[in-house]
């Protein structure tokens, strides 16, 4: 897939670097310039020129910013977004991590202001360690995708199953409340208990539909 991811932090570096070995055509961006190219050096993906520039080539478009960079950076890039897939890896959480800073979800808010895009959850739950490499101790993580278009939901379950996560369709959009709410439970926790970020979400025991 062509696929730009927006914000060269860890999480745009991590998803970068995996989604480059699973064998897409990866172009990465940030508000400075500089920080795409070192993120593109370490991951083996292109540095887009610009923001827009990256939105407008992909098929695919991962928001890997700050929750609270979404609002600029969708009224820079918007109009870059018609019909395409837009996934939503960020976590809107309070800076006192005692909550979520949203009523709903950013992907919802996200979808609101995108009405002509096809706005997927996906991602937010795994750290950037294990965006990179999703296991823990050996065991695969699961990938949690919610959205409202199926073939969108569905295209990006294919995209986490080939950077090696177990996919796991979360169902509509409005999932991406519990998404966000599994997030903020698994930072919380490396914070009050001292953890080394390390841990990962894994649902056990049958997953097929019953016979």
């Amino acid at each position: 897939m062509d696929i730009a991811i927006i914000g060269a932090g860890n999480v745009g570096t991590a998803l970068a670097g995996s989604l480059v070995r699973a064998g897409h055509s990866v172009a990465i961006s940030a508000a400075d310039g500089s920080h795409a190219r070192r993120a593109a050096l370490a991951s083996g993906a292109r540095a887009a020129a610009d923001n827009i520039e990256a939105a407008r080539a992909a098929e695919v478009v991962v928001l890997a910013v700050p929750y609270a960079a979404v609002p600029d950076l969708l009224a820079e890039i918007g109009g870059s977004l018609e019909g395409k897939v837009v996934v939503d890896v960020t976590n809107p959480l309070r800076s006192d991590l005692g909550g979520l800073a949203t009523a709903t979800s950013a992907a919802e808010e996200i979808q609101a202001r995108l009405p002509a895009a096809r706005v997927v959850k996906a991602l937010n739950t795994a750290f950037a360690v294990h965006q990179a490499d999703p296991h823990v101790e050996g065991t695969e993580v699961d990938g949690f995708v919610a959205g409202d278009d199926a073939a969108a939901r569905a295209k990006v379950l294919a995209l986490v199953e080939s950077i090696g996560f177990r996919p796991i369709d979360a169902g509509p959009l409005t999932m991406a409340r519990a998404l966000a709410s599994l997030a903020l439970l698994n930072i919380s926790l490396q914070v009050r208990h001292g953890w080394s970020w390390q841990s990962g979400w894994k649902l056990v025991g049958p997953t097929t539909a019953a016979a």
